[in-house]
């Protein structure tokens, strides 16, 4: 049940319609979609995982046509389901993009079906197993094109939010701790929330970097080749850390204001404190993240998070910032006056003032 030519878009043309269809239906099974996918997709699985499971089994145990003749009941059956909760209040003009694994016959059933009904659905070539090859490629090709303006700073220092002003000013901004869903440290993860995949993080790289415009500069922050347990892509690293550096300084108290502000779950789920801390034991030994928990029942959070940056953060960042970034000089710098909304405006504001000179 392929459908015709004319409904097949080829990769090609997809990069220029990606953001031109209604919908975009992803039929591969919830764990494949869960994996990645491409932005904005919707997932209507044509076989759930354990049908998609079963299918398998069956093709490597008994045949191919066993398979195929169970696949196509629990597809059909599927692609009612889906029709009758989801899609019958669609007008005839409605023009959704279907993709499966390899472009094959999960989503050509589904446009198939769409299509006879009316709809003018189109099934995307080479399916995700192409789209993943894009992104790759993509991101190759962003490392070459762009160039970085990178906000330098030690922890707390404000540099994310410093980012997001510059982008409230209208710059280009790429927000790679965003994107990752970590703050970048070992107390970064963000509560309640899981990291993307790897291929998911790559992805999200991906659509960012197309929407913006390869010949202005990029603002981002200074980061280590792992953002959280996600890696950076080589080539964009090697590009990033090529940028023209600018520091943000800010001094320890303001530092610790703003993380007691930033990281304020920690201060109500003391046990996940002392969880995160315990990750340091091999550095510091048993008897330091004692004292350390210690302080967190004490309710000691300003002196432990001065502790904290002094002892682990500022050494970290005073070795590797040089070691990386070789276009980091001390002497270009701005300095972050508070913690207040007008400080983080007026710094950022003089970053971009400093870029133009």
């Amino acid at each position: 049940m392929q459908p015709s030519y004319s409904h097949i878009l080829s990769l090609e043309q997809f990069l220029i319609q990606l953001d031109q269809f209604d919908l975009v239906i992803d039929v591969r099974s919830p764990a494949e979609f869960a994996l990645d996918h491409i932005p904005g997709a919707v997932n209507y699985p044509v076989l759930n995982n354990e049908e998609r499971v079963e299918i398998g089994t069956l093709y490597k145990q008994e045949s191919p046509f066993a398979a195929k003749k169970l696949g196509a009941a629990l597809v059909s059956r599927n692609i009612a389901n889906h029709l009758e909760q989801y899609f019958l209040d669609f007008p005839r003009e409605w023009r959704p993009l279907i993709y499966c694994w390899r472009g094959g016959e999960r989503s050509g059933a589904f446009t198939h079906i769409l299509n006879r009904i009316g709809w003018k659905a189109m099934q995307l070539e080479g399916g995700y197993q192409g789209f993943r090859r894009t992104v790759i490629d993509g991101l190759e090709e962003s490392a070459q094109q762009f160039s970085f303006q990178v906000i330098c700073g030690m922890t707390g220092s404000g540099k994310t939010k410093v980012l997001q002003e510059i982008g409230a000013l209208g710059a280009q901004i790429l927000d790679l701790e965003g994107l990752a869903v970590h703050r970048g440290s070992v107390l970064g993860n963000e509560p309640n929330i899981e990291q993307p995949s790897q291929k998911g993080f790559e992805t999200a790289l991906w659509n960012a970097l197309r929407k913006l415009d390869s010949s202005k500069p990029v603002f981002v922050e200074s980061e280590s080749k792992k953002v959280g347990g996600l890696h950076v892509p080589d080539a964009l690293m090697e590009k990033i850390r090529s940028g023209a550096c600018i520091e943000l300084r800010s001094s320890t108290q303001t530092r610790v204001s703003w993380l007691m502000r930033e990281y304020h779950h920690f201060l109500t789920d003391t046990h996940y404190f002392k969880q995160k801390l315990a990750l340091l034991t091999a550095h510091y030994g048993k008897v330091q993240i004692a004292k350390w928990n210690d302080a967190i029942d004490a309710g000691h959070f300003p002196e432990l998070v001065e502790e904290l940056l002094v002892k682990h953060y500022d050494p970290s960042y005073s070795s590797s910032i040089v070691r990386n970034f070789p276009n980091y000089d001390r002497e270009k710098y701005v300095e972050l006056e508070s913690d207040s909304d007008m400080a983080f405006a007026k710094s950022a504001k003089a970053i971009m003032e400093k870029l133009k000179s």
